[in-house]
This record gives structure tokens, sequence and C-alpha cells, in this order.
């Protein structure tokens, strides 16, 4: 089987995971500082706290803004369903909006409909308490229009970046643009821990709230007659993780140089009509957590039994990611119906994942090409 993904662990990470074990000393020690001090340095961040996912990381990254019932946050429409849920854990509500056709991101112009539209009523505007651009598929947003966007309405940005460890936009890394940034290492993503997540942050009143978040409310710079502030998560992340973190944050820039290559590889076995997914900006470096294609629209209805197929013939593909807005808890809870977000619908029904990971070889990629071409049906006659 050709695998959707396979992370890379080599010796170096087993030996580090193992020497904690060993050592006896699993949480809260330097192994978790060194792994935040070398996101920081890599981001380009003051602060940076690691925690149990990229859930959690997004969860308190919107408590620190002080998101709570009764508040709005927007989210591009495409999406695995975290970027929404946390808005719903909080208590708040997702606002949705549609993405750009190229790149899958939130798309700017959309974006300033949707606060314009809130903001007509100032008992509304005074509610909406971040948006979250997602990095879909490693490819960072448009974050300077973005931020142009949401500063005229003084609304914070978090950026789910879960996918976009290593990617930039004008040199600026992702991440490093928001109020905070939120990343993930799940086995998906370049590197990982197994789970776990990261904030990055310049702001101390953040990093400090979110610290705490993190560890039962627990003040990190202390306090009388007890540290405890308010009530908190135990998000922590293990001694293991952060040892294996390190580690594999030192293979960071290699798989991604492996996992742009594969891709211009894909970009050149692929055929014209097999449009590929994520437009690459000449001023963004995209990272590919991810390499989505688009299939052609009359193939769409079959995606389902072209990834069954695939998988008979040793080849592991996937959908894209999600349409958040139809999915079965938002479609019944608010309503959404089809044709709301066109863009998002027509991507959510074409894009389909193809395997893709360092240390895959030539031979494997022109396997899966060549099974996805025979997979697909024959165009219509003229």
């Amino acid at each position: 089987m050709i695998r959707l993904t396979r992370p890379s662990i080599e010796e170096d990470d087993l030996e580090a995971v193992r020497e904690v074990l060993v050592s006896g000393h699993l949480v809260q020690g330097q192994r978790v500082a060194a792994f935040e001090q070398s996101i920081a340095d890599y981001v380009g961040a003051k602060h940076s706290i690691v925690v149990s996912n990229c859930t959690a990381a997004l969860q308190m990254a919107l408590l620190a803004t002080g998101a709570g019932p009764g508040d709005m946050v927007i989210v591009g429409a495409y999406s695995w369903p975290t970027t929404a849920n946390v808005v719903e854990l909080c208590g708040a509500m997702p606002v949705f909006a549609d993405i750009d056709p190229e790149t899958f991101n939130l798309r700017p112009d959309a974006l300033a409909e949707t606060l314009r539209r809130l903001f007509r009523s100032p008992n509304v505007g005074q509610r909406v308490k971040a948006v979250i651009p997602i990095h879909v598929f490693g490819q960072i947003a448009d974050m300077p229009e973005l931020l142009a966007v949401a500063e005229r309405y003084g609304v914070p940005v978090i950026e789910d970046a879960a996918c976009a460890l290593g990617a930039s936009l004008n040199g600026r890394q992702a991440g490093s643009w928001g109020s905070m940034g939120c990343f993930s290492f799940h086995p998906r993503k370049a590197i990982t821990t197994g789970e776990g997540g990261a904030i990055v942050t310049d702001d101390d009143q953040f990093a400090r709230h979110v610290r705490a978040l993190r560890n039962h409310g627990q003040d990190p710079a202390g306090g009388t007659p007890d540290p405890f502030i308010f009530p908190g998560f135990n998000n922590r992340m293990t001694e293991f993780q952060a040892a294996l973190g390190v580690t594999q944050m030192a293979k960071l820039d290699r798989v991604i140089a492996a996992r742009r290559a594969l891709a211009a590889e894909y970009d050149a076995l692929l055929d014209p009509s097999l449009a590929r997914g994520g437009a690459r900006a000449p001023d963004a470096r995209h990272v590919f957590q991810s390499y989505v294609v688009l299939l052609p629209r009359e193939a769409a209805p079959q995606r389902s039994s072209i990834i069954a197929e695939l998988r008979e013939r040793g080849v592991e593909t996937q959908i894209g990611t999600w349409h958040m807005p139809l999915i079965t808890y938002y479609r019944s809870r608010y309503g959404y119906t089809a044709g709301e977000f066109p863009v998002c619908d027509d991507i959510a029904a074409r894009a389909l994942t193809l395997p893709l990971y360092e240390g895959m070889t030539p031979d494997e990629q022109h396997t899966v090409v060549e099974e996805l071409r025979s997979c697909l049906p024959a165009p219509a006659a003229a």
C-alpha cells in the first residue's frame, strides 16, 4: 500500500524519547522548554507555548481574546472541523466566509463583506471577537490583505497554521502575522510529536494567559495566597513528546524541501485536465502538508468510489478536507445549505488528496498518477 503519509521517524527520534522515559522525568521539564524555544526561534516569535494538540491551542487562543457565549468568530468555510468546533466550545458562534478558488484560503473580499454586514449593527459588531484564517494544506493565506481588513474593524486575527509550520509569505513565517498563531504536530504534518500543538505570539499578556490556561489556571508568574487565577485545562505536552519535537525540528527544513520536490514531480506528471490544488503564489512558500488535486467536475460524483478503487489498487487517497457549514452539526444548528458558499461547494466536492511524504519514491509517484488516471471516468464525447 502506498500510504497517504508516513512520518519521518529516525533513530535519533527514538533515542530522544527513550532517554526521557528512562529518566522518569516525564512532564514540565527542560525538553518542553527546549521545544518551545526551537519553535519561537524558527517562527521569529517572542513566545511559544506547546500544548497537547492544535485543537487545544486554538481554543485557548480564542479564550485569551475573551471570546465567550454570545460572541462571534469568522472562519474560512473549508477546513478540518476543529477550526469551527473550538469556537462552539468557547460558547461563541462561528460565522463562515467563502474561500479563494485558487488557494482554498479565506478570501479577503469575503471577509470584508462579512465584517461589513455584521458591523452594520453596532450591537452585533461588538460581538465579533476574532478572525481565524486557515493556511489550508500548508499554503499561507493572503495575510497582508486579511490583516488590513480585520484592522479596519479592530478585530484580532488568530492564524490556524496547523498545516503550515515553515510556510512563509514575503519572507515572513506562518504563525507570526496575527495576534497568535497555532500549529499542529499530528502525524500528517511535516513533523510530528504524535499529537501536539503550539501557540506563538509576541504579546506578553496573551502568552501569560495561555500558559495559565494550559496548566489548570496556574499563573506562570506565581502569586499569593495561591497561583490559581482562573479555571484552566490540563493541556500540557509531555517531556517525551517534546523530546521528539526537538529532534523533529532539526529535520523540518529537510522534510519541507522533500515535500516541495515531490509536489513539483506531481505537477509534471499530472494531466492538465486534473487541476492541481492550491495555487503557488510567487511570493509564498508552500510546505505541502497535503498535495491536493481537483477532479474534473464530471468525476466529482464518483469521488468516493474512486477513493475506494484506488485503495483496492494499493493507493491510499482521501478527500481534501471538509465544507464545514455543510457537515451535520453546523447544517442542523444554523440551517446552512448548498449555494451559500459557492466556491467552497465546488472545491469541497472535487478535492482529492494524493500520497505525499518524505521518502516517497519516483516509482511510487508514477504508480499513484497512473492508477488515478485509470480510475477516472472517460471524458464525455464532444
